[in-house]
Formats: C-alpha cells, sequence, structure tokens
C-alpha cells in the first residue's frame, strides 16, 4: 500500500439506502458524509483509561477521547477495525472486546471537519496489569478515570474533551466505568 494510501485509507461510508461504499477518510471528514466508526472503551475496577490525542493530530489534537477511536478500513469488520487499533494506538492487545451497540453522530471537530459516524461500541475489560504502549504521533498521554471524577471534570470543563466523547458521555454513561 502507498504512502498516500496510509494517509488517507478508504474507510465505509453509508449511502442514503444503508449500502456502504469507499471514501477516502479526509473526503468524508471534509463532506460531512456519515461513515462507519469504531470506539472503544476500556475499564479496570470501575474505571476507565482514556488518552489525550496527539497534539498532531489531523483534528482534536490534544483533546482527551475514550480509549480508542478509529474507522474500520474498507471491507474490514468494526470488530477487527477496533483490535487492530488498540495495538496499533496503545499497544493493547489480548483483551476481549465485546459489542455494546451502535450509535450515531455529528460534531464539528474544527479546522472545516465535521466527524458524521455511524459508531459501533466496544468494552474491554482491562486486567489490573495491562501494559501501554502508546504511540506518540496517535496519543500524548493516557489515564485512568473514575466515572464521578469523569462527570466533574466534564462539567467544570467540557472544552478538554473530544466532541465525540461529550456525547458518548451524555448518551452512553454506562460505557464510563
Amino acid at each position: 500500500m502507498g504512502t498516500a494510501a496510509v494517509q488517507d485509507p478508504k474507510i465505509p461510508a453509508v449511502a442514503a439506502d444503508g449500502s456502504l461504499y469507499p471514501i477516502g477518510k479526509m473526503a468524508a471528514h471534509r463532506q460531512g458524509v456519515l461513515h462507519l466508526a469504531v470506539s472503544i472503551f476500556v475499564t479496570c475496577r470501575g474505571r476507565l483509561l482514556i488518552q489525550r490525542r496527539a497534539l498532531s493530530k489531523y483534528h482534536c489534537g490534544g483533546l482527551w477521547a475514550n480509549t480508542c477511536c478509529s474507522h474500520p478500513h474498507w471491507r474490514e469488520t468494526a470488530a477487527d477495525a477496533a483490535r487492530r487499533r488498540l495495538a496499533e494506538e496503545l499497544g493493547i492487545t489480548g483483551v476481549t472486546l465485546t459489542p455494546m451497540g451502535e450509535l450515531a453522530y455529528r460534531a464539528d471537530v474544527g479546522g472545516g471537519l465535521v466527524e458524521h459516524e455511524h459508531v459501533h461500541l466496544f468494552h474491554g475489560a482491562a486486567p489490573d496489569a495491562l501494559t501501554l504502549d502508546p504511540d506518540p504521533e496517535e496519543v500524548s498521554d493516557t489515564r485512568w478515570i473514575g466515572v464521578e471524577e469523569l462527570r466533574g471534570e466534564l462539567g467544570s470543563d467540557a472544552s478538554r474533551f473530544a466532541p465525540w466523547f461529550r456525547i458518548y458521555a451524555d448518551r452512553r454513561p454506562d460505557l464510563m466505568g
């Protein structure tokens, strides 16, 4: 695969009739096209693993988000994409991911980009000794946070969190820890 394909992979977009078609990831975000995504929530003892996106990310750099979120490649299943991205972004392998449903949202993420996603949600229960190996091009920091602490931080300064994470915290509080 060429460098351009890696930087702007084809992801599944959702047509009006519900069928899928390939679109470049950046085109989907520039045009606000509905596309498939995955979001993973890894918890341990009632605490959620969150990540701070690298400052160099193409949108929402420096903001806190759920454990991992991404897009399946064209013809890749959501579950395979979730496992792949957990390993690529955070070095997490061997955690069983349980599907937790789907939701759709649309959010302006700055720079003329829009996330308009049909998201497959996954939960992973981490062992106490989970080893992390974050990719610095993807993740600048990680931390474990309890539900009450997270609610407090969202209430006092929600702008520190990615728009989609704020939506998840509102619509799916069951995933927060």
